[in-house]
């Protein structure tokens, strides 16, 4: 396999909700500008598609400190994690935030965008905060954002798997993401939008992500949670991640022996597969920009190739980098105009939680998944990209 310099390149969504304005993974095409949103005092509601499975969902933010480990941006701080974890659940009590004013404040500060700082604080969930669990072990998905991203850029995501009947762990990585919040009010800021992009930073960060996600696993894999909580089963395994967290994920599965399934979203890998392969399954989601041919899309090719018969290569022609998260439902929402032929706001969900489900259902509960098999008359915009 040829080498290659692989940049972490600046966000085409710079001006979105979830945006960082300094490291992101590429897009399809350029994104909106933020002259294009209604001013402040005509903004739309935002909201959520309805979760697609039979469970009702609920959610418990959870802070997590690695003992062991120094912060790698911070090494004088040991290592401390937020994570949502969205759950089957009882239906009961208050509908569980979107995220908190401090971390809203941020997004839309780095964005620039003319809407109210607490904006995302308005969305309305499906998920209720911190309600009972229903009884069962459960796989458990990991999810890893992109790059400035936050872990509630996938909530969509995370609350159609906990519908499914998924544990499902989103993870904010600190200093990674645009804000963090800590449980004693204090906010850790991107000291990774502040880096240069280069192939070295990328590839750091990358095995930094994988030694979170080992650490969530370790915390997360030893029988129920919390009081009334969720109980884990810990031989059904997966790392879902976009764009940075794609290939965070990625490195994961190399890693970490109990990771049974992986999904990049329209993510570079940072660091490639082993020339062998992982021997587990992995799926790759993503834009046209990873096409044979395209600026940085020679690792696709080269990654596909090295999983062989593990390996799924899909995709949307049509999406743009953020169609693969919350980003691009918001902004349809809010009434900006996405560039060309982009599939648009909730479609880009829709498409998003189908495949990843109907990946994870077949290989982390052996169920039938006729989706994975071929062309769908339901989702035409998504094809099967053949290893070159």
């Amino acid at each position: 396999m040829k080498t290659r310099r692989r940049m972490v390149p600046t966000a085409l969504v710079a001006t979105a909700l979830m945006a960082c304005a300094a490291v992101a993974a590429p897009s399809a095409s350029a994104g909106p500008t933020s002259g294009t949103v209604p001013s402040a005092d005509a903004v739309p509601t935002l909201s959520l598609p309805e979760p697609t499975g039979p469970f009702p969902v609920g959610m418990k933010p959870i802070h997590l400190v690695d003992a062991d480990r120094a912060d790698p941006w911070r090494p004088e701080e040991r290592r401390e994690l937020m994570v949502s974890v969205w759950y089957p659940a009882v239906p009961y009590g208050e509908p569980a935030a979107y995220t908190s004013e401090t971390v809203s404040a941020a997004i839309v500060e780095s964005a620039n965008l003319p809407v109210p700082r607490d904006i995302l604080t308005t969305v309305e969930t499906y998920s209720y905060d911190r309600a009972p669990a229903l009884p069962g072990r459960r796989p458990l998905v990991v999810l890893s954002p992109g790059a400035g991203l936050s872990r509630e850029s996938l909530t969509s995501l995370a609350e159609d798997l906990a519908s499914r009947g998924y544990v499902v762990a989103g993870v904010d990585h600190t200093y990674e993401a645009r804000a963090v919040e800590l449980p004693d009010g204090s906010v850790a800021g991107c000291l990774l939008c502040e880096r240069e992009n280069s192939a070295e930073v990328g590839a750091w960060v990358t095995r930094g992500r994988a030694l979170d996600i080992s650490f969530i696993l370790d915390e997360l894999t030893h029988g129920r949670l919390w009081r009334h909580g969720p109980a884990v089963d810990a031989r059904h395994i997966a790392v879902v991640g976009h764009s940075l967290g794609g290939s965070a994920a990625a490195a994961a599965i190399v890693d970490d022996r109990r990771v049974d399934a992986g999904v990049n979203m329209d993510g570079t890998f940072q660091v490639d597969f082993p020339e062998t392969g992982t021997g587990r399954p992995f799926l790759m989601l993503g834009s046209s920009s990873h096409e044979p041919g395209a600026s940085d899309g020679t690792d696709w090719p080269d990654n596909r190739a090295r999983l062989g018969v593990t390996g799924l290569w899909l995709q949307v022609p049509t999406a743009n980098h953020g169609s693969f998260t919350d980003q691009l439902m918001f902004l349809d929402q809010l009434g900006v105009p996405l560039p060309g032929d982009t599939v648009a706001g909730v479609r880009g969900v829709t498409i998003t939680n189908a495949y990843v489900g109907a990946f994870l259902d077949r290989h982390l509960r052996g169920q039938d998944a006729p989706l994975l098999d071929g062309p769908s008359g339901a989702y035409p915009e998504v094809e099967f990209q053949d290893v070159p």
